[in-house]
């Protein structure tokens, strides 16, 4: 039901527009202009189509108890993290730093001219060309000189790949270290108790965050639908010297997996969740976020210890308010205590030496529940 962002994907491809055929001619047309009546059970038109095809809602029941407390709006932000930073920004592009590499993306919210040069921008190692969608596929231009797939980064002291995909992403989500260096305190804070804290990171991509859960003394459960991303996430692994760690690796579709744990009554300190839009899990399932993310929420919250640390969702590309998502995990928490503080994620531009913080980008909504 739930892939990773390497695996999501539209599969529409563009074609010629049909010449349209004379009236009589047109199938559901009679010869004296009227519709022909439809076949029991047939729908009515597309939209009627694509409505039946969609996944029932699934309901839960409404939590008692009071709501968190709620600190709103919070803006988490980055400016640089060790070997990236965001360059320029504008007319819907972003201009980054990668390691080594100068990289050029689409950005749809980049509405401002960028501030430098055009030759800046023109002198990059890699640009993404093709659909500008945040799922949609392209490719990428190397202007300077061939590069090859994969090369190596560093965030928060954890060595990784980037990798070139087909779908603009290069493993990393640098806006997500202000989630990550919080978690990475709390876990630094907890560790030395009795049992180490357990983590679960859901839609876990490349592993970034499950690394620096387990660096910090966590036992990390990490699923993604994608054998690909589990594959890269266990090389992630293997480069930054954490094979001893306990991390399981799990591909899995996400809702089945919380499911089948909270039937088993296994809890977790920490949980990350970071879904799609929209996606297929490795059996077909299908995930539509606005029809199953409520369901999502209430098992998380059944599966986070009555002493737990925190809960975390991100939300990419969604057209919606982050009130949308605080209102759900207000609701999703009632009777837990703590507080829910919810906003955006945001980017600042720090200019080519990495240390001119300037304008902020949003890149995604989130919400996060808290004990205090």
């Amino acid at each position: 039901m739930t892939p990773s962002r390497a695996d999501k994907t539209r599969r529409n491809k563009a074609g010629g527009k049909p010449q349209a055929k004379p009236d009589r001619q047109r199938k559901g047309v009679r010869p004296d202009g009227r519709a022909e009546r439809r076949k029991a059970g047939a729908p009515a038109d597309k939209q009627t189509e694509r409505r039946s095809r969609q996944p029932e809602p699934q309901w839960i029941a409404m939590r008692e108890g009071e709501r968190p407390a709620e600190r709103v709006p919070t803006i988490l932000q980055s400016i640089s993290a060790d070997g990236f930073h965001l360059i320029d920004s504008g007319h819907g592009l972003k201009l980054e730093q990668y390691g080594d590499y100068r990289i050029v993306r689409p950005e749809a919210q980049a509405l401002w001219p960028p501030l430098l040069d055009e030759k800046i921008w023109a002198n990059a190692d890699a640009i993404f060309t093709g659909d500008t969608d945040e799922d949609g596929m392209g490719r990428w231009r190397f202007p300077k000189a061939a590069l090859g797939e994969t090369w190596p980064l560093r965030i928060m002291d954890i060595d990784f790949l980037g990798r070139f995909t087909a779908f603009r992403h290069v493993g990393v989500f640098p806006e997500q270290v202000a989630h990550w260096q919080w978690m990475r305190d709390v876990l630094e804070t907890a560790r030395g108790g009795k049992n180490p804290p357990k983590v679960l990171n859901l839609f876990g991509y490349t592993g970034v965050a499950s690394l620096v859960a387990a660096a910090a003394g966590a036992e990390v459960t990490h699923v993604d639908a994608s054998k690909k991303a589990i594959g890269w996430a266990r090389e992630n692994q293997a480069l930054s010297g954490l094979n001893d760690r306990p991390i399981r690796w799990i591909c899995d579709d996400a809702m089945k997996f919380i499911e089948r744990e909270e039937r088993r009554g296994n809890h977790y300190d920490i949980i990350l969740t970071d879904p799609p839009k929209f996606g297929r899990g490795p059996n077909g399932e299908v995930w539509q976020l606005f029809e199953h993310l409520p369901r999502m929420l209430d098992l998380c919250r059944s599966i986070l210890k009555p002493d737990a640390l925190g809960f975390v969702l991100t939300a990419y590309s969604i057209r919606a308010s982050f009130y949308s998502v605080h209102e759900l995990m207000m609701e999703t928490m009632r009777g837990f205590g703590g507080v829910v503080e919810s906003g955006e994620l945001v980017i600042r531009e720090a200019g080519l030496s990495g240390d001119q913080p300037g304008r902020a980008l949003s890149t995604s909504l989130y919400a996060r529940w808290l004990p205090q």
